[in-house]
């Protein structure tokens, strides 16, 4: 099972293909009607399973999400999840009612389940599609925002008797998501403040450290009646920007934790579905999702987005990246909990839908980038992780020159770091050699910088700078 799942992780990564698609097959090729016809029914389990993995997707996005690309997209990604939702609910849920012939309480529960963009979804594909930073920023943003009012819109359709006035779930969501975010950042910065100023005993306990801290923040959001899931995902974006010791490592351990949640919550949705049951609903939830993705997304990006003056490729590229992955399946089981009359069928043409249009949209989005002439927004930060010098109350900061880096074909003497800061050491090609001020740096070069205490953040930001900018950064506004 290990091996067969680590070779999906293979497949999806070269295919371009997001790993959804690859790990429910596994689900579906062993559970009922498969290889193994492992018979598994309990949808509660899976919805706590699925909460439980999201949070550590969440988390694992938010880590990786750099503040200086979202910052200018937050109003837009907020309107987005918001505005954008209630848009997407009302015209997907009238493409239900009115094409398929559901109900309108079923109508509206699958048009807010399939409201919601997907986090592990759009982090997966973004890494190997390289767009505008402003795009970037608005996708991850909003595919981090928008679950908590889809779950409140989830869970008022599927309660038994009539279903609150709008205004009151506006009030709700407005409630709810103020209460995460709140907590979110809170508990962000109290931990950001408590890992800098109390050193752990060993290294690899700041990765665990920090996922806890991430946990902790969903759970004082869940328990506060908030948004759980914007708390985590706030908390982890807080940690990901500071500056704490061992950050790539505290990627990396939440990169692995999150390639574990994946797999195990796909592969658990897999065994969910019964593959023979969703013959009959495949048209029906082909059309939903043509109306979803034709109508429902390009109409909710531009009425949300209005404001905002975004250019019109642009909008086109968000209608499209619009990426449906395992929160919507998750939703879907809401109802299931709940008792609602028709929730099989709901689940299932919730899965349909996502399989289908996940397979669609996720190869193609690249070439539609490319159509577009929608190329990076600028050249791929450094990585630079810092490890702290107690007894010499400084830093060695470790740096890695990227393929894409304006740092290449920069002298040491050029960095022109602060005084206190030096590169004492040079890794390229495996061999590592004391550099002089006339030594020419490469992509590729791995760099051991020590920096006293003052001057740490200033020679990290000189660092980046230059990376950014070149050997004239400062000179020319960067930096």
């Amino acid at each position: 099972m290990l091996l067969i799942a680590v070779a999906a992780v293979r497949i999806s990564s070269r295919s371009g293909l997001p790993s959804l698609l690859l790990y429910l097959g596994i689900g579906v090729a062993i559970g009922q009607d498969g290889i193994f016809d492992v018979k598994f029914d309990n949808a509660e389990l899976t919805q706590v399973i699925g909460y439980a993995a999201l949070v550590v997707i969440l988390a694992e996005g938010g880590l990786g999400t750099k503040w200086q690309e979202v910052r200018p997209a937050l109003p837009a990604a907020v309107a987005l999840s918001t505005a954008g939702v209630a848009v997407s609910v009302g015209v997907t849920a009238a493409a239900a009612h009115y094409l398929v012939g559901l109900e309108w309480r079923q109508a509206l529960i699958i048009g807010a389940v399939v409201s919601s963009t997907d986090a592990a979804a759009v982090f997966s594909v973004l890494r190997k599609v390289p767009l505008p930073s402003r795009v970037t920023g608005v996708l991850e943003a909003e595919s981090g925002f928008n679950d908590a009012p889809v779950l409140i819109l989830v869970v008022a359709f599927s309660t038994a008797g009539p279903v609150d006035e709008w205004y009151l779930l506006v009030g709700k969501i407005a409630l709810e998501l103020a209460i995460g975010a709140s907590i979110g950042l809170a508990a962000g910065f109290l931990g950001a403040f408590g890992l800098r100023h109390v050193a752990l005993p060993a290294s690899g306990l700041y990765p665990i450290a920090v996922m806890a801290i991430a946990v902790v923040a969903y759970a004082a959001g869940a328990m506060a009646h908030g948004s759980g899931f914007l708390a985590v995902y706030l908390a982890s974006m807080v940690l990901g920007n500071s500056k704490l010791p061992h950050a790539p490592a505290n990627r990396g351990f939440a990169e692995g934790l999150g390639w574990i949640a994946q797999i195990g919550m796909f592969v658990l949705l897999g065994l969910l579905v019964t593959p023979h049951e969703l013959v009959d609903d495949f048209w029906p939830a082909v059309a939903v999702g043509l109306v979803l993705t034709m109508v429902a997304r390009p109409l909710s990006v531009f009425l949300s987005l209005l404001p905002f003056r975004i250019p019109p490729r642009e909008q086109i590229l968000l209608s499209w990246a619009g990426l449906r992955g395992a929160v919507p399946i998750i939703l879907a089981t809401i109802p299931m909990v709940a008792g609602v009359e028709g929730s099989g069928r709901i689940f299932n043409i919730v899965f349909v839908l996502v399989v289908v249009y996940t397979l669609v949209q996720g190869p193609t989005l690249p070439w539609l980038a490319r159509a577009l002439k929608l190329g990076p927004g600028a050249p791929s930060d450094l990585g630079v992780e810092s490890a702290p010098l107690e007894r010499l109350r400084g830093h060695l900061l470790s740096v890695s020159i990227p393929e894409e880096s304006r740092m290449h074909g920069v002298e040491v003497a050029e960095l022109r770091l602060p005084a206190g800061a030096a590169v004492t050491l040079v890794v390229r090609d495996e061999k590592s050699f004391v550099p002089t001020p006339s030594t020419v740096l490469r992509r590729g070069d791995e760099l051991l910088v020590v920096a006293t205490d003052p001057v740490r953040d200033a020679a990290e930001r000189r660092l980046r700078a230059v990376g950014q900018g070149g050997k004239l950064a400062g000179w020319l506004g960067t930096g």
